[in-house]
């Protein structure tokens, strides 16, 4: 039987447990994947914290990329031996899983399995935030929170390929030269610096005509007060926690400001028909394949049990991570209580 890492109930990284689990047949729609790589996101830790509700017990886990074995019913477009890589289908820290057809991406012999399963969900994001909330623009200035994360690394280097000025935030040397490897034009460290005043400084008081803030509470205020008069916020996370609420006249008071709060099934690319839209950039996958986009990417069979027990258990809470990719067969139960190494089924 295969096995998976189950919740029972929510909590810290003690909830996560490495058990035999079988997916079953897949159902109508469905396809069964035997998974090659897992997805790690900062999303994976609220469902697993509680912050996101969801019934118990459950298999943690969205994102992955695997082989298809097995079909369900009144599925088209797919077939056994069929290589994919998708974003959501619930129970992805699997050894398989049974995901919807409609919701899976082919991917071809240049990508491996693990920079797909890497880059999905983040490739989606940071696709949708350029060209989904605004058009990117050359000439604008863009601020990226959280810059040397999975999301952060993929937007920076689709806003430069459209001509913007980028400026990065993180919170650590090491992260700082990841941010400008990416192409930042200027990068701050927001735990020794006020990045407002930076901001400010570096834009001749102008401001920038995008803020990208996936980090909350902690940065929301100055994030607004960077936006230039007529601007947009996009928030699309809360690694520092959830924003307040507040009075939407501040917006009006910074000059007609607007704040959009993303949602990741509002993406275009979500489903392989929504796929088919082109929203004038060019998706992440073909960028991969053209080699126009770096994946970042750490594959945890070679990052050793320390770091697979500190993203799978998000030892650390608000402490964020980069896109990465999990080998699904050795790797995955790491640190979870009731794993021990076997071979691959």
């Amino acid at each position: 039987m295969s096995h998976a890492i189950v919740i029972h109930e929510t909590g810290d990284a003690s909830s996560l447990r490495w058990e035999p689990h079988d997916p079953g047949e897949p159902g109508p729609g469905q396809v069964r994947v035997a998974l090659r790589a897992a997805g790690v996101n900062f999303i994976d830790v609220y469902f697993r914290s509680g912050l996101y509700p969801r019934p118990v017990p459950f298999v943690a886990g969205l994102e992955g990329a695997g082989v298809v074995e097995a079909m369900g019913p009144s599925v088209e477009g797919l077939a056994v031996g069929d290589r994919v890589a998708w974003a959501a289908a619930p129970g992805s820290y699997a050894e398989a899983v049974n995901a919807h057809a409609g919701s899976l991406v082919k991917i071809s012999e240049a990508v491996s399995f693990e920079v797909a399963a890497a880059v999905m969900l983040q490739g989606m994001t940071a696709h949708y935030l350029m060209n989904g909330c605004r058009t990117t623009a050359e000439g604008d200035v863009a601020l990226v929170h959280a810059a040397a994360g999975g999301v952060g690394l993929l937007l920076i280097q689709l806003l430069k390929q459209a001509g913007a000025t980028v400026i990065g935030t993180c919170g650590a040397a090491e992260k700082v030269e990841l941010a400008r490897k990416a192409g930042a034009d200027h990068v701050i460290r927001y735990d020794e610096l006020d990045f407002q005043a930076e901001v400010a400084a570096f834009t001749d008081g102008r401001g920038c005509d995008v803020v990208y803030d996936s980090v909350g509470q902690a940065t929301f205020d100055g994030s607004l007060g960077c936006v230039r008069p007529r601007g947009l916020l996009a928030l699309f996370g809360q690694s520092s926690g959830p924003v307040p609420p507040f009075d939407l006249q501040r917006l009006n008071a910074g000059g007609s400001q607007r704040c959009a709060l993303r949602a990741v099934r509002s993406c275009g690319c979500a489903s392989r028909a929504g796929r088919s839209r082109n929203d004038g950039q060019g998706d992440p996958a073909s960028r991969l394949r053209e080699g126009l986009l770096a994946a970042i990417d750490q594959d945890f069979e070679d990052a050793g049990l320390a770091r697979t027990r500190e993203c799978l258990g998000g030892a650390g809470e608000g402490k964020g991570f980069g896109n990465e990719g999990c080998n699904a067969h050795s790797a995955l139960g790491q640190g979870v209580e009731g794993w021990s190494e076997g071979p691959a089924s």
